[in-house]
Parts: structure tokens; sequence; C-alpha cells
């Protein structure tokens, strides 16, 4: 069986690791071929866990995540290309550019199979109601071409069978993502004296640590602000790490000016209350060297920074948005607020940075709750079900 993976970019981010994972380990049977567009300017690659893999993906180079007419129909020719000479029996695109353009090409050229996996949506908090509603139409005429529609959470099922509309039910299958989590486990010590001499955190300090794409979707500017609330009211030292790059970090700095929080800039002081990071590979460092993790997302579909925090055994407080209730237990492994309720999110950070007990019992399930659900050996069990039934 041919299985063409077909993603918009490698970037880094969960989308990237879970089809380099149904591309390496494959059970005997299937053969399959990678493909991506190009990375945006404003995130780093991923390409190292490509290449670790031992894959040699086909890239597009004209494929990339702004809609652009002629850079979209080149890609379009490019795929058709490639579709003519693998002769895949399933297409598998993984978000929205990627899904579009595998889609139409696959369909057009009589691919058996097309199966599509959201790994988050646009269809609210990113774009305006009539761009949104464009969207949304563009997305039903592709599912009625699809042969399966993969969510990775049940929480993301019942948006797009239920609230958006965008396919029927019995064509919507739940496959959550899967990751190498064992790293988040090895050398914690080690690891945890090495993110804090770097970055010259003291033993009583408590880092706080928030990872993703500086953009407006992810919403930084409430953690700032939380940041800014809890300073004020803990008597503990606490620092503040935006591990991550994009477009809004120059509004981010302007914003830690605006409510006198000193940060980086240029240089590491030991008195910064905020820490900008830029990407960083070793996420697993990271955790090991944070004291929390937190998200404070207006959307999401499944946030690997959660799983990856839960499987170093830090507890999590985050805005209660898209899959997260399917990915981390309230209360045990995780504190969840309303989306933009500032109030509430301070006052989680305020109970686990104060009490260190607390801290300490929140985050002592998250592995055990992680790491055979979202195991990349279980991700490519499921897929590989899931292609022999079509």
């Amino acid at each position: 069986m041919r299985i063409l993976q077909l993603i918009n970019r490698f970037n880094l981010g969960g989308p990237t690791s879970n089809v380099a994972y149904l591309s390496a380990y494959m059970p005997e049977g299937f053969e399959t071929l990678l493909v991506g567009g190009e990375k945006d300017y404003s995130e780093d690659n991923s390409l190292h866990i490509i290449d670790e893999l031992g894959l040699d993906p086909i890239i597009i180079p004209d494929m990339r995540r702004e809609v652009n007419p002629w850079n979209d129909f080149r890609s379009y020719k490019t795929l058709v290309d490639i579709i003519e000479e693998f002769k895949p029996d399933i297409i598998h695109s993984h978000a929205s550019k990627a899904g579009a353009l595998g889609r139409l090409a696959g369909h057009r050229h009589g691919v058996p199979h097309l199966v599509h996996t959201f790994h988050g949506h646009v269809f609210h908090s990113y774009f305006g109601t009539t761009t949104t509603n464009i969207y949304k139409s563009v997305e039903r005429s592709l599912s009625e071409r699809s042969s399966c529609i993969i969510a990775i959470s049940e929480r993301q099922k019942y948006e797009l069978v239920h609230q958006f509309r965008i396919a029927k039910e019995d064509k919507v299958k739940v496959v959550p993502l899967g990751f190498d989590l064992d790293i988040f486990q090895v050398d914690m010590e080690t690891k945890r004296k090495k993110f804090r001499e770097f970055y010259q955190l003291g033993d009583d300090t408590v880092a706080i640590g928030i990872v993703g794409r500086l953009v407006p979707i992810k919403n930084h500017g409430m953690f700032l602000r939380a940041i800014q609330l809890l300073s004020k009211r803990t008597k503990k030292q606490v620092r503040a790490f935006i591990i991550g790059d994009g477009e809004t970090r120059p509004e981010l700095e302007a914003l830690c000016k605006e409510l006198g929080l000193r940060f980086n800039d240029p240089e590491i002081d030991p008195d910064d209350e905020v820490t900008f990071t830029s990407w960083m590979k070793d996420i697993d460092v990271a955790n090991a060297g944070i004291d929390i993790a937190a998200l404070t997302s207006k959307n999401e579909g499944t946030p690997v920074s959660l799983i990856e925090a839960q499987a170093a055994n830090r507890p999590i407080v985050s805005t209660r948005v898209g899959g997260i209730e399917d990915i981390v237990k309230e209360g045990e492994t995780a504190l969840l607020s309303e989306s933009e309720d500032l109030e509430h999110f301070a006052q989680h950070l305020l109970g686990l940075t104060d009490d260190e007990s607390y801290r300490k019992t929140m985050g002592s399930g998250g592995w055990e709750f992680v790491s055979q659900r979202f195991h990349y050996s279980r991700l490519v069990s499921d897929m590989a079900e899931l292609y022999k039934s079509l």
C-alpha cells in the first residue's frame, strides 16, 4: 500500500513529528513518500527530526503558509507530477494548505483514498466573519471528496461535526497525536541544572515557561499580564520564559515595558522577570528547568507543549480551549481557566507558585497520564489500521 504523507511545512511542532513517525515506522506492507513545503520565515524548522529518522522528503518550495494564487498553482502542478510518478493508494494530508492542494490534486487524478488530519483549525479567533465563512465553505467541499477526516481529539471532532458542520460524523475519526516522549524522563536533574545555570536562576526561583509561536492566536499578552499580577501577589522570586519566536515579539517586548516587567534586552540578567529565549530545539532541557508550564491560547488543536510538559512531570496552567481538556487531567495535572479570564489564570499561577508541595503533586501524575496515550507507537498502530480499513 502506497501512502503519500503531505504536510504544509517542516516547522517545529506536532504535525512534523507525526508525519515523520508515520513515514519512518509504518509496518511491513506500507510504502511511504513524505512531501512538504517550506517553513515560514518566523519559524524554526524541524528537519533535524526528519534527518535523525533517515527520511528523505520531497520539499515543494512554492508551498507556503500564506495564500498566494501563483505559488499555490505551481505547488499544485508539482504535486500532480509527484502523484503521477508515485501513484499512491492514499494521500494523507496534514493542515490546511496541504489539505486543500492534496485533496484537489488527488481527486482530480484518481487517487483512490484521501485522508486529511486537522491538527488545528481556523474556524474561530483567527479571521473576521467573511474570511472564516470562506474557509468553512472550502473545507466542507473538500470533506466531500475525502474518504476520512482525522480529528486529534474528541473536542475537535465535536467542533468539526456539530459546531462548524465541516463533515458528517461517520466520516470523522479520532486519532490522537503521538510522540517520542521518553526523552522527557532521561537525565532530568542534569538537564535542569544546565537550563538554570545558563539562565542564572537561583535555587528558590520559580520558573514559568510558555512554548509556542509568537502570534496573536497564542495570546502571549495575557501571559505577560498574568506575570505582572503574580509578581505583585507572591513573595517568591519568579522568572517567566517565553520559548519561541514570531511576528508579535516586538509588541510583547513593548508590553513588557508598559507593564514594568524587566526582560533580556539584549543580555540575560538574573534580575529579569521575563526572558525571551527564541526557538529551542532541546525542549526537554527547558521542561526540566522550569517549574510550571503555561498556555494562554484563544484556539488550539492539541498543543504539543502541554503533552511534553506532562511527560516531564510539570504542572500546567492553561486556558480551556480546543482539545486541551482531552490531553490533561483537570485538577490533577492541570489547572484550566476560560479564555481571556486573566484573574482566574493569575490565581492558578499564584497557587502553584506559592506552594511547592502543591506544585510537585500536580506535576507528579503527568508522565503516567501521557506516556501511553500519546506515544508514537500507538499513533502508527492506529493509523495503519485505519489505512487498511479504507
